[in-house]
């Protein structure tokens, strides 16, 4: 028996392409991020390496604690 990835829903996203909102879920299958409209079947991907690229250029450092 095939396991299906857990869907999870984010909270106060919305549909680029039909803008509803609260329809959008995550699922990870492999690395493979996919959100997917609920509503009308839009979807989106990333692969890890995306996904750190992306929230590494956003990360700031404010200090390197030593204890």
């Amino acid at each position: 028996m095939e396991k299906k990835p857990k869907k999870r829903f984010i909270a106060g996203a919305t549909c680029p392409k039909c803008k509803a909102q609260d329809c959008m879920a995550l699922t990870k299958d492999n690395g493979v991020e996919t959100v997917t409209c609920v509503n009308c079947g839009e979807q989106m991907t990333q692969s890890e390496p995306q996904i750190e690229k992306a929230v590494r250029q956003q990360e700031q450092v404010i200090g390197v604690f030593k204890p």
